[in-house]
């Protein structure tokens, strides 16, 4: 059989029918351990924080979804980033976009940086990024691509061919995009990280992570910190994802349509100073987009105009639009990332960035796209 369409693998890889009774939704393997015929034989399963059969299936799926060989899935999206600062040997140097989710910045600022050292640079301005590349040696060069929470767009072939140069791996944090939208390791990437708990799920009921990679030796590496460290996801959430899953690209597609429309009317708005989306003209790297993304996804990033006040009178009039952190979810969200995601980043930097009092952030829904510009509408007369 041919190369299945993603429409078809969300369905039908690591979702065949149970061997044994024939379910056509195989059943969940919520045990801790497994019987062994005789001490250390096995059917390939001994103990759930090292392997378990319901998890495997989500791994394989996954991996199908992202175009690579493996895939570990973690307990949350941080998890997933800490193994990878697990892996790497002390004392490494990593290169960090400057623009990041605040749980990346936090992990990195505040947890890591007594065993490894860290350069936060604008992957954005290629220039800039390859002098700091030649000048640090990192062991590694982390990507938001589009950014949280300012959508910038890094281009992933370019950085991940500086990136090479001087052996540096190269992690892309695709959690924006979905695998829908954009595959990283087909652009050179070695390493691609989701949080599940957003799009891969997409129903605001499960918090997990993914890491996807080609290489066997990072896999194994991963594998160990993993299953010596134990932020492994359970039986029943891997389930739930699975399940969250075979909607995605219906998702994705629904998202991005919305996403198009409510950023259409934002643009448009008097109250409004300036909107971010990838699918705007007025994108700083809108071409870019179009090359290495195949749609542009379900967040949108806007600038009210005013600061503060306005934004919390904005904030607490929206109904539809659930004032919530995270993102990804079938329901649409609204978010004050200086207050709410990204208050773990010094507001100095943050001002640096760009993310001001006057910043919203909203993750677009699948309701009707009418019914969330009337709810945004409602919200703008009240400012």
């Amino acid at each position: 059989m041919k190369e299945m369409k993603f429409e078809t693998k969300v369905i039908h890889v690591g979702g065949e029918p149970d061997p044994v009774t024939g379910a056509i939704m195989p059943p969940i393997f919520q045990t801790s351990t497994f019987v062994q015929s005789s001490p250390g034989e096995h059917k390939g399963y001994e103990y759930t924080r090292s392997h378990n059969p319901t998890r495997t299936r989500l791994e394989t799926l996954l991996a199908s979804l992202e175009n690579a060989k493996h895939c570990l899935v973690t307990s949350s999206g941080l998890a997933a980033s800490s193994l990878i600062m697990h892996m790497l040997p002390k004392g490494s140097k990593i290169i960090c976009g400057d623009d990041v989710y605040g749980g990346t910045y936090r992990l990195f600022s505040k947890v890591f940086p007594d065993i490894h050292e860290y350069k936060f640079v604008d992957t954005t301005n290629l220039k800039k990024l390859e002098a700091a590349i030649n000048e640090f040696k990192p062991a590694l060069v982390w990507l938001e691509t589009p950014t949280n929470p300012l959508l910038k767009i890094s281009d992933i072939d370019s950085i991940t061919a500086m990136a090479k140069k001087v052996n540096a791996l190269t992690v892309v944090d695709n959690t924006f995009m979905s695998p829908f939208f954009q595959n990283p390791l087909d652009h050179g990437a070695d390493i691609v990280i989701h949080s599940m708990t957003k799009f891969i799920n997409g129903h605001s009921d499960v918090v997990g992570g993914a890491v996807m990679m080609n290489s066997q030796e990072i896999k194994d590496k991963l594998f160990f910190y993993q299953n010596a460290i134990g932020p492994c996801q359970s039986p029943f959430d891997s389930w739930l994802v699975i399940r969250g899953i075979k909607t995605l690209a219906l998702r994705m597609k629904t998202h991005a349509a919305n996403a198009m429309k409510v950023a259409t009317y934002l643009e448009a708005h008097p109250k409004v100073e300036r909107v971010i989306y990838p699918g705007l003209k007025s994108h700083p790297q809108y071409e870019l987009g179009l090359k290495q993304m195949k749609g542009p996804g379900g967040m949108i990033t806007f600038f009210l105009k005013g600061g503060i006040k306005e934004s919390r009178t904005f904030l607490e009039n929206v109904h539809l639009f659930a004032l919530a952190e995270s993102l990804g979810g079938v329901e649409s969200l609204v978010d004050h990332p200086a207050i709410m995601t990204h208050a773990s980043i010094p507001q100095k930097v943050r001002e640096e960035l760009g993310i001001f009092d006057n910043l919203i952030r909203l993750s677009v829904g699948i309701e009707d796209a009418d019914d969330l510009i009337q709810d945004l509408e409602t919200a703008f007369s009240k400012v």
